[in-house]
């Protein structure tokens, strides 16, 4: 069963001859198509293993892999507008935890999954390494959303 033209209306990154490459941090590149099983649940996973942004004290790049794992409702994202959104990270200046944050809240608003979970191992800085994760729920899903989060503050890396 292939996409029809007006279901994938609004996808324009994707097999677009000319590819721009935002400079700064820009969720408006993020796009969507619509989930052909939205009765089912089921789990995607994108991982983005060069991920980039900016400390916002020093200026100096901090990366990342940063690991998405949702299950989606009517919504899912498109892979190459998230590969350009994340991008626009590279010259963003904000906190590990920050980034985190409004990935998740960003793809919560553009797709309103059933359950959403951003995971970010970035490698050490200071002798440090941060790994936040953030993660959210639909009513139905409260229960994934506490085992998981139990799940990473009882794992070590």
């Amino acid at each position: 069963m292939s996409r029809t033209t007006e279901e994938l209306k609004g996808i324009s990154h994707l097999g677009s001859k000319v590819t721009d490459y935002q400079k700064d941090y820009s969720p408006e590149i993020l796009e969507a198509f619509v989930n052909k099983h939205p009765e089912d649940d089921y789990l995607v996973t994108l991982n983005c293993p060069e991920f980039t942004c900016l400390c916002p004290m020093t200026g100096q790049p901090d990366f990342a892999k940063i690991v998405i794992n949702y299950i989606p409702n009517e919504l899912m994202v498109e892979s190459k507008s998230l590969k350009l959104y994340l991008f626009s990270f590279r010259n963003h200046g904000d906190f590990h935890e920050d980034s985190i944050n409004i990935i998740m809240k960003d793809l919560i608003a553009l797709m309103h999954p059933r359950y959403i979970e951003v995971y970010g191992i970035f490698s050490p800085r200071g002798g440090i390494s941060i790994y936040p994760f953030a993660n959210f729920a639909d009513e139905n899903h409260q229960e994934i959303k506490r085992q998981r989060l139990l799940m990473h503050m009882n794992t070590q890396k």
